[in-house]
């Protein structure tokens, strides 16, 4: 055999197999900046592993405290919700305490003041509320807001035009809190 043949080869030449670097001989120099180098990527991967997991860590924790804060407040938003709305009753119950204290000597004139003036102050509070009354008097009937109790005959007013109002309806911010109810006209009978 020539030299040639008995020759490994150069260090770094390729596994006829593979198309890759064949591994350096063990003893060789090489063999040990080899497994450093794993070592040394080896530890960067468990690192960078250990950083992705404390992230996950965080942004779990993170959500679970937004999960917890807006069950508070839901929970903060049902139990004092209707403070507004209770703060802009109690002058209603004042008025109405203070007209049923008087009411033994006041006059009829001056009790119907009085309830005048606790009724501006219940509709005040309402409209502080978000809360609106529906008056549809001399309006076209509408089912969506109107309940019919009636139909009545009428010259004057046009088919299914609100002619008078039973009771009041009412608006929560623009939703249906009670239709009002009414009577409807309808074409005089012949």
């Amino acid at each position: 055999m020539n030299a040639t043949d008995d020759d490994p080869g150069p260090k770094d030449a390729q596994d006829p197999v593979q198309g890759e670097p064949s591994q350096p001989a063990p003893g060789d120099g090489n063999a040990a900046e080899a497994g450093q180098d794993l070592l040394s990527r080896v530890r960067r991967a468990e690192e960078a592993a250990e950083e992705q997991r404390n992230a996950y860590l965080r942004a779990a924790a993170e959500l679970e405290n937004v999960r917890k804060r807006a069950a508070r407040e839901v929970e903060s938003a049902r139990q004092y919700g209707a403070e507004g709305l209770a703060s802009g009753l109690l002058p209603v119950l004042d008025s109405l305490e203070l007209g049923l204290a008087s009411a033994e000597k006041a006059d009829a004139a001056t009790l119907l003041e009085g309830q005048r003036a606790t009724l501006r102050l219940l509709l005040k509070a309402l409209e502080a509320a978000g809360i609106t009354e529906i008056d549809p008097a001399g309006l076209p009937f509408d089912p969506e807001r109107h309940e019919a109790m009636a139909m009545q005959p009428s010259a004057e007013h046009a088919p299914d035009t609100v002619v008078a109002v039973v009771q009041k309806g009412y608006l929560l911010n623009g939703r249906l809190l009670r239709p009002a109810r009414v009577l409807v006209a309808r074409a005089p009978d012949a």
